[in-house]
C-alpha cells in the first residue's frame, strides 16, 4: 500500500512538473536574435526584447553547460557552479558544526537545571530574534575577513534552533527515568549520556534539521553581501551580468542542494526515532 502510494505521488509530481514547464515555455514570448531582427526592430525594441524571462528550454541548456564542467576556474569572477557550491557548503558546515558544539551542551545545561534556564532565558530571548545578517557589519569590522564573517553569521543563525530544541527535549525526559539513574548512583555526566541523550535525541535532531535549513537560506544572502565566492555571489554576479538564465539555474540549484541537505537530516531523524 505504501509503495503504491509513493508511486502514484511520483507520477503526479512528474505530471505537474511537465505541465508547469510546458505552461512556462508556452507563455514565454519568442525572442529574436540580433541576426533575425530588422534594423528598425534593433533601433526600436531590440533591447526590450532581450530583457525577458527565459523559457525553461534555455535554463535546461544552461544547466547542461554548467553541470558538464562544474569545476572550471577562469579567474575570480568566472568559476564553475561546483566550486561555488563547495565554498558555500564549507561555510555552512563550518558555522553549523561550531554552533552544534556550543548549542547542544548549553541546551543540556538549560534543560537539566531550572536555575540556568531562568538565568540564560533573558539573553536567549533578546539575541534570538536578531536577524543573522544584522551581525554581518559588526563581524566584518571585528574579524576583518569576509569568509570568517560569513561562517560567524551561519554560526549565529544555526545555534538557536539547536539550543532551544535540545533544552526542550532534555527538559521533557520523564522524571522517573532520571530518578532511576539517581537510585543507581549515576553521576550527572553519565546520566546525561546514558539516560537523557537517547530519550532527547529525536528532539535534538529535529533542531539540527531546522538549523541546517536556516543556515542554507542565510548563506545565500550573506554571500551576496560579502562577495567573492559562493552560490550567493554567483547569483548576484549573474544578475549584474543581466544573465537571467544563469540566475534561474542557480536558484533551482540552491533549492536542490537545500532539499538534499534536508533529506540527509531527515534520514538521520528517522533512524534516531526508529532506535528509540
Amino acid at each position: 500500500m505504501a509503495a503504491s502510494l509513493r508511486l502514484k505521488a511520483a507520477v503526479v509530481s512528474i505530471l505537474l512538473l511537465v505541465f508547469g514547464l510546458g505552461l512556462w515555455e508556452g507563455l514565454t514570448p519568442t525572442v529574436k536574435s540580433a541576426e533575425e531582427m530588422t534594423e528598425y526592430e534593433l533601433l526600436m525594441g531590440g533591447a526590450d526584447q532581450e530583457a525577458r524571462v527565459p523559457p525553461p528550454s534555455d535554463v535546461i541548456g544552461r544547466a547542461w553547460e554548467e553541470l558538464s564542467d562544474p569545476f572550471y576556474d577562469n579567474g575570480p569572477n568566472d568559476k564553475g557552479i561546483g566550486i561555488q557550491l563547495a565554498y558555500s557548503l564549507y561555510r555552512v558546515l563550518a558555522g553549523y558544526f561550531l554552533a552544534a558544539l556550543i548549542a547542544i551542551p548549553i541546551g543540556f545545561l538549560i534543560g537539566m537545571s531550572p536555575l540556568m534556564y531562568r538565568a540564560l532565558d533573558p539573553f536567549i530571548q533578546i539575541l534570538r530574534p536578531i536577524s543573522p545578517l544584522a551581525w554581518m557589519p559588526l563581524a566584518l569590522f571585528i574579524i576583518k575577513d569576509s569568509q570568517a564573517s560569513a561562517i560567524f553569521v551561519i554560526f549565529i543563525c544555526s545555534i538557536w534552533p539547536m539550543l532551544i530544541n535540545t533544552a526542550f527535549g532534555v527538559a521533557g525526559v520523564r522524571r522517573d527515568w532520571v530518578n532511576v539513574a539517581r537510585t543507581h548512583e549515576l553521576g550527572p555526566l553519565r546520566t546525561a549520556f546514558t539516560v537523557i541523550l537517547p530519550a532527547a535525541a529525536p528532539t535534538i535532531v529535529t533542531g539540527m534539521r531546522i538549523s541546517i535549513g536556516i543556515a542554507w537560506l542565510v548563506i545565500v544572502a550573506a554571500e551576496m553581501l560579502v562577495g567573492g565566492t559562493g552560490i550567493g555571489y554567483y547569483v548576484w554576479n549573474e544578475w549584474n551580468n543581466l544573465d537571467l538564465t544563469s540566475v534561474i539555474f542557480s536558484i533551482l540549484t540552491i533549492g536542490v542542494v537545500g532539499m538534499l541537505l534536508d533529506a540527509a537530516f531527515g534520514r538521520i531523524q528517522r533512524a534516531v526515532q526508529y532506535q528509540e
